[in-house]
């Protein structure tokens, strides 16, 4: 089938992928998420690949991701009533079209909320009613490498449906490479779009103060404490044992996500008040032990913290300040504060981290655009100051508090055609 002969039969004007099928959690560990069909038939393709994730070491929540990645994708093909080995890069490049434009389906019983705008607090925007750049690059990542696994072991088309990029014809590799840059990825999907390189933001400490007034119970307060600390991931924290504490070293053990290294990570000693304050808040019923869960519920039946749990925690918070800051906004502001410190290493923020590179530590050296801002609105203040000296006016207090952000009384009247005072 050629590509162009899918283009002509898939019609993405009037195309709907109902909202059918699943990715179910299950109670076998070997098996821990099954993508089911609309009949409700487990789709043996995807735990097969799956499984091949399981064995090099990907995690639950990794595995999960990957599913449901996979979960559009299938219901993609269902729509248009393609069976997913005889897909082609027709329906490959159709289906990259669609989920960048297509809107995202919204979950009955969910609050709908402004799409897109930004946070009069923390200048971050809300999710947009389409998907993410960065979801877009993921899912074609998995669906490239789910059907390599399948032309590997000879189960599904023999042409992978989501190539690598063209290779130049005739051309070497990094051929006009500038020897005293760091290489780039060699080769990436064809249909993988470009993402951004974002800047981390973290939470002033006027800000941060005021969530961390608004915690209700000693458990979030170390919970946060360490979080700002230690520059975990929340995954991470939320991982740890009773006998990853150690209180007298101002440490805590924690599994790295990715490497699955176990490292010591320190902590301030506000922290481990607040986990002791804690702890001993805790009734007998609550497990203890050295290999006991940490972080328990508050309310019912002590149950293991979650981290849809744990979010939902520091979103209360925020919603009082009015506020949207994210649990790994608190790794960011850790990051920022220890990279800003002239007396710590870099490369001692790298590996607290956990970072594999330091060009990605480098990032928390970027200033904050309010800090931006504020500097450079100041430059212009010392510039306007400056040029009146020269024209022999000396500005005056009253000219630095003006309303208008430091305008010329003549700039103003231009602006709004009334005779300048």
């Amino acid at each position: 089938m050629a590509d162009g002969e899918s283009v002509e039969r898939c019609d993405l004007v009037t195309l709907v992928a109902d909202s059918v099928g699943s990715v179910v959690v299950t109670e076998v560990i070997w098996e821990p998420y099954r993508l089911v069909d609309p009949g409700g038939q487990v789709v043996a393709c995807v735990s097969g690949f799956l499984g091949e994730l399981q064995a090099s070491g990907r995690t639950a929540a990794t595995q999960r991701s990957y599913a449901l990645d996979l979960l559009r994708w299938f219901r993609f093909l269902w729509a248009i009533g393609v069976p997913w080995d005889q897909a082609t890069r027709g329906e490959a490049r159709d289906f990259s079209r669609w989920l960048a434009l297509v809107d995202k389906p919204r979950r009955a019983g969910v609050v709908r909320r402004p799409v897109g705008v930004a946070n009069p607090v923390t200048g971050k925007r809300s999710p947009g009613g389409r998907y993410a750049v960065s979801t877009l690059a993921h899912s074609e990542t998995v669906l490239r490498g789910f059907y390599a696994f399948h032309l590997e072991a000879g189960t599904g088309p023999i042409i992978n449906p989501f190539p690598l990029v063209r290779e130049r014809a005739g051309g070497r590799a990094h051929a006009h490479h500038n020897p005293m840059e760091p290489f780039g990825k060699e080769r990436s999907g064809r249909y993988r779009p470009r993402l951004a390189q974002r800047v981390p933001r973290r939470i002033p400490d006027e800000r941060f103060n005021q969530i961390f007034a608004l915690l209700r119970s000693d458990r979030d307060r170390a919970l946060v404490a360490f979080w700002v600390s230690t520059g975990a991931r929340a995954a991470e924290l939320l991982g740890a044992r009773g006998g990853d504490v150690d209180p007298g070293q101002q440490l805590i053990t924690v599994v790295r996500k990715g490497s699955r290294a176990v490292q010591q990570l320190p902590a301030c000693a506000d922290a481990f008040v607040w986990l002791r304050l804690y702890q001993c808040a805790l009734g007998r019923s609550v497990p203890a032990g050295a290999d006991d869960p940490l972080w328990w519920t508050s309310r019912g039946t002590p149950r293991p913290l979650t981290y849809h749990a744990a979010r939902a925690m520091f979103r209360r918070a925020n919603e009082a300040l009015g506020a949207n800051w994210s649990l790994h906004d608190l790794r960011h502001t850790a990051a920022y504060r220890m990279a800003r410190d002239p007396r710590l290493p870099l490369c001692d923020v790298q590996w607290v981290l956990g970072h594999a590179h330091l060009s990605t530590t480098q990032l928390y050296l970027t200033p904050a655009p309010s800090e931006v801002i504020t500097e450079v609105l100041a430059h212009h203040q010392r510039r306007q100051a400056g040029e009146a000296l020269v024209d022999g006016a000396r500005p005056t207090a009253a000219d630095a508090g003006r309303p208008g952000g430091g305008y010329r009384a003549e700039s103003l009247a231009a602006l709004f055609d009334r005779p300048a005072s």
